[in-house]
């Protein structure tokens, strides 16, 4: 069997979801330059042929060793799930004369070539500015509408991303904006191919008006959805869309959902839009994660982003539970020359529905939670708040310990904030959805409860 170098880093599928699939179709040797979840090993270690850590390293330094540790064990392919870690992969393959992202790959990564790029082919997002210095953020307000969007150009999990509406708020918000990537950076959440790349490299973006009417029949959708892709030499394949419930002011994910439920003539404008995104980027052999803004009506929309690895948490799990595409281990496949099945169209329905929630301190209607209580998923009484035929498992290499208090949420830190990952199944997609409010708006108090009872503080 072939060998194929896994990088591990920040971010990605599970460990103990991904390494398996990979595994099915090559020799899978991990080279680890993050921490890797030992209390999951069971799931994953086995599938392994060998295990490597390697020391804190970023930069052409870590290309070297990239390359180095993939011929020592004699890779056909190198491959990443982790955002930090597509760049250096990505050039890695190319010096090693494998398949992979391609030269272009940064399109995929910083957002102001993104945008640059969408913007010269034509495609539609957000009107935008790139900050590199003071004076950029007044000539921002002079050609933008506010209120405007401060991102960083680098981040993943909507990471120092804050909502600005003058130039002094936004002054402001560039100096907290780096001051999380910096501490992101610390924590290992930060680009990995250039040292320092990320911190003070940001974006002004027009907050374009979503909207769920004309899409969604249903309520509690979000306004925005994703479609999960491979690029397989030079030709995109768009696999499947995933739906979300609404984010969480400025605008972090709260909750993934397999299938979103459109027609299927929205679902092919939005197969088709993600088509010329992607094209647009020149992308070679990977995967990709494509977000889009739903404009209200049914009519418009906005590119958000495109990513060149598969989107994260577990939306890789949800599709193959839904849609029956195991996108991993296609991509291993692609990555080391083998045929691969892929469908003629997007999958636009399938059986049952399956969704990743991610916990977060804040209620509803997008207000912190004024209590923080000890994070202990087995505690809660989950039957209580699931239909019949739902079911919900704890991603443990993504969630805090039991008894670790649930981090308030911080709208700069994003994801950075979150307590716990929940994988959820459920007949339909609007049960699906229900389940998840149910949890949002019950959680604090279930929670509170638990450790009321268990210290045997007055009710």
């Amino acid at each position: 069997m072939s060998a194929i170098l896994f990088v591990h880093a920040r971010g990605g599928p599970p460990l103990e979801y991904a390494i398996p699939r990979m595994a099915a179709h090559a020799e899978v040797h991990v080279l680890a330059l993050a921490p890797l979840p030992h209390g999951t090993a069971g799931g994953w270690l086995p599938h392994c042929a060998s295990v490597t850590e390697a020391p804190p390293t970023d930069g052409e330094a870590l290309v070297d060793l990239v390359c180095a540790h993939a011929g020592r064990v004699a890779a056909r392919a190198v491959t990443t799930f982790s955002e930090y870690a597509v760049v250096a992969v990505a050039h890695a393959a190319a010096r090693l004369g494998v398949a992979g992202a391609g030269k272009r790959v940064e399109a995929a990564r910083d957002k102001r070539l993104m945008r640059r790029t969408w913007r010269d082919a034509g495609v539609p997002i957000p009107g935008f500015a790139e900050i590199h210095r003071g004076a950029d953020i007044d000539e921002a307000f002079a050609r933008l509408t506010p209120p405007l969007l401060l991102k960083a150009a680098w981040s993943a999990g909507s990471t120092a991303h804050l909502t600005v509406h003058d130039r002094e708020q936004a002054a402001l918000a560039w100096q907290r904006g780096r001051a999380v990537m910096a501490s992101s950076a610390e924590d290992g959440y930060a680009e990995l191919h250039s040292a320092g790349e990320g911190v003070s490299d940001f974006l002004l973006e027009e907050i374009v008006t979503g909207g769920t009417l004309g899409w969604f029949d249903g309520h509690g959708w979000g306004d925005y959805v994703s479609v999960e892709g491979i690029v397989a030499d030079g030709v995109y394949h768009p696999l499947a869309i995933t739906g979300r419930m609404p984010t969480v002011p400025p605008f972090t994910e709260r909750a993934s959902i397999a299938p979103a439920e459109l027609p299927e003539q929205l679902q092919r404008r939005i197969e088709e839009l993600s088509r010329a995104a992607v094209d647009a980027l020149g992308l070679e052999t990977c995967a990709t994660h494509t977000e889009i803004k739903l404009a209200p009506g049914g009519h418009g929309m906005w590119l958000i982003e495109t990513a060149a690895r598969f989107g994260g948490v577990l939306t890789t799990r949800q599709v193959e539970e839904v849609f029956g595409l195991d996108m991993i281990g296609m991509l291993t496949r692609q990555l080391l020359g083998r045929p691969v099945d892929y469908p003629p169209r997007m999958a636009t329905s399938g059986t049952g529905a399956a969704g990743s929630l991610v916990i977060l301190a804040v209620d509803p209607l997008g207000e912190p939670w004024t209590e923080h209580p000890r994070w202990d998923f087995a505690a809660v009484d989950w039957a209580e708040l699931l239909q019949p035929g739902s079911r919900i498992e704890l991603v443990e290499e993504k969630s805090l310990p039991p008894g670790t208090p649930v981090p308030a949420y911080r709208e700069a830190e994003g994801a950075n904030t979150m307590a716990a990952l929940c994988f959820l199944t459920a007949e339909s997609a609007p049960a699906l959805l229900a389940d998840c409010a149910r949890i949002v708006d019950a959680l604090p108090k279930a929670l509170t409860a638990t450790a009321r009872l268990t210290t045997g503080m007055p009710q």
